[in-house]
């Protein structure tokens, strides 16, 4: 599956090589400036995966970010952070030092608080900063799927005669492998993962070929017939929506 994610920040022209070296490696990056671009962005599609950067063009990171777990506990978030060595000089707004500081410590004796432990007490998965190599910021990203994007993901997917395994990449029609393409597979675990609902061409685009895709919706079509035409008997289980897109519908 395509991994989708926004990355947002204040100034995104920083974060050019990373994004690059993202996209290269096969992931789908939205950017967005504001916390109501990302908000809005959330509500309307699905998202993998937000990457924030110490601040945003309306409101600071660490604010974006309290209120984001406020509404949304499970997305994974990695902070991009100056430097991995960075203090706050003042207090972000709605925060206070007792939210940012670990159980059990006072404002009194503890140092001054990091970004990186700011982020890390609002709920961040993970830090990274713009001086870091970026190869081990790229493997920390994949590190940060595998914990939590894949295990959210059910390892074997079964709809009557078909078995999907996410684990071997394979897939069993009346237990018997077919060969399919990568988009062919994240075809059927995008159907597989929605029975009897209707799915969009944009929304199949979406989830298998990502945001970053400008070519015609109908080649969601071509990849669709390919699949019915290894899929068998099996194949009556999806069903086309005139006008929309398809429907995946199991034998009951």
């Amino acid at each position: 599956m395509k991994i989708n994610i926004i990355f947002a920040s204040k100034d995104l022209s920083r974060a050019s090589l990373i994004l690059e070296m993202l996209s290269r490696q096969g992931y789908s990056v939205a950017t967005a400036h504001r916390s109501r671009e990302v908000m809005g962005m959330l509500a309307e599609k699905s998202f993998d995966m937000v990457m924030v950067g110490q601040n945003l063009a309306d409101e600071e990171g660490l604010t974006f970010l309290k209120n984001l777990r406020a509404k949304n506990k499970n997305i994974p978030v990695i902070a991009m952070l100056e430097s991995p060595d960075t203090f706050l000089d003042h207090m972000p707004s709605g925060l206070t030092a007792e939210t940012l500081l670990p159980h059990g410590a006072s404002g009194r004796e503890a140092p001054k608080i990091s970004y990186k432990l700011a982020f890390f007490q609002l709920g961040a998965d993970e830090c990274l900063s713009y001086s870091q190599d970026l190869h081990e910021s790229v493997a920390r990203v994949r590190a940060v799927v595998r914990r939590t994007v894949s295990t959210q993901q059910d390892e074997v997917l079964k709809l009557n005669e078909i078995e999907l395994n996410m684990s071997s990449y394979t897939v069993h029609i009346a237990k018997k492998e077919i060969t399919v393409t990568a988009k062919e597979f994240d075809l059927l675990y995008v159907f597989l993962s929605s029975p009897n609902r209707v799915l969009s061409r944009p929304y199949l685009i979406e989830r298998v070929w990502g945001y970053n895709y400008f070519g015609s919706p109908r080649t969601v079509d071509v990849h669709v017939r390919r699949l019915r035409s290894k899929m068998g008997k099996a194949a009556r289980y999806v069903h086309t929506v005139p006008c929309v897109g398809y429907k995946l519908v199991p034998s009951k």
